[in-house]
């Protein structure tokens, strides 16, 4: 791995305490490129929208630069509580802009390869983010898209979504989005699912874990949004992020018995850092911690 269990704790403890206020990401208090919109609202939330619903949300070239780029806003500032990753239209996402595929057709092998890394890069970039991302899925996602739900902490779907990873009936093979699929849903679902590019119902893809909640509709959506958001809202946001890397962390040990050090210094140093000492000072004052906001308290 990248960072360690204690480097990543020591920068959380770094970080400062947050409050929820109105912020800019770099500038980006409400931006827009390539069918990709950023927002961030006063409470501290990113909010990421694909508006490319004319075109299905489909990804280009264009697009995935454009995410990587989002991401990398979003991970340079410290005092985000989450990120809501969501899509106008019909659909979530189709996956592949046609035009974009057509254009592969004549690519070089290594041409081929630079385009593929620069989605791998982005999903990477994605799963990694040192916050809450969750998301809001309305509609069918295919591929790419299905990726992207993978990626996030949270997922929540309508009824009337689905998922399919229908990259063999274009010869192809969902090989980027594969770490996080799998991941998600396991090697035996993955498998199905991915040698006959079956439509996931929105039922099924909670049944085997690719989505937490199922909702009626996009009300539900919504109001599942703010039930999650006063959630983050009442914990502590350097708390999140480690709690983050520490389920990567174990997940992905091969010996256990490294992580009974790791472990527990990771503990005692966020016992130890400004936040925890806060957050325990406030619940034996029985008073809300210092980030809740005063709606929340």
């Amino acid at each position: 791995m990248a960072m360690t269990l204690t480097a990543a704790a020591r920068c959380v403890r770094a970080a400062r305490l947050v409050t929820p206020c109105a912020r800019s990401v770099r500038g980006l208090q409400h931006a827009s490129g390539e069918g990709v919109e950023v927002h961030v609202d006063d409470q501290g939330f990113a909010n990421v929208t694909l508006a490319r619903g004319d075109k299905f949300n489909t990804f280009s070239d264009k697009v995935i630069s454009r995410l990587d780029q989002v991401w990398n806003d979003l991970r340079a500032e410290s005092g985000l509580r989450g990120m809501f990753l969501r899509a106008e239209g019909r659909f979530f996402s189709a996956g592949a802009d046609l035009k974009w595929m057509k254009g592969s057709i004549n690519y070089s092998k290594e041409q081929n390869q630079a385009d593929a890394e620069a989605l791998s890069n982005m999903l990477l970039n994605l799963n990694t983010l040192p916050m809450a991302t969750i998301a809001l899925v309305q509609g069918p996602a295919f591929g790419g898209g299905v990726g992207l739900v993978s990626c996030c902490d949270v997922a929540v779907a309508t009824q009337s979504a689905n998922f399919t990873l229908s990259e063999v009936k274009l010869g192809i093979i969902p090989a980027t989005i594969s770490p996080y699929v799998i991941a998600r849903i396991g090697a035996a679902q993955s498998r199905r699912y991915m040698l006959t590019a079956e439509a996931i119902s929105s039922t099924r893809a909670q049944e085997i874990g690719l989505v937490h909640e199922v909702v009626a509709d996009e009300e539900g959506l919504r109001e599942m949004e703010t039930s999650l958001r006063q959630a983050l809202l009442r914990a502590g946001p350097n708390a999140v992020a480690a709690s983050k890397h520490l389920v990567t962390l174990v997940e992905q040990s091969e010996n256990p018995s490294d992580l009974v050090v790791a472990t527990a210094r990771a503990l005692a140093e966020q016992r130890a850092s400004e936040e925890g000492q806060a957050g325990l000072g406030a619940f034996f004052a029985r008073k809300p911690a210092p980030w809740v906001p005063e709606d929340l308290a």
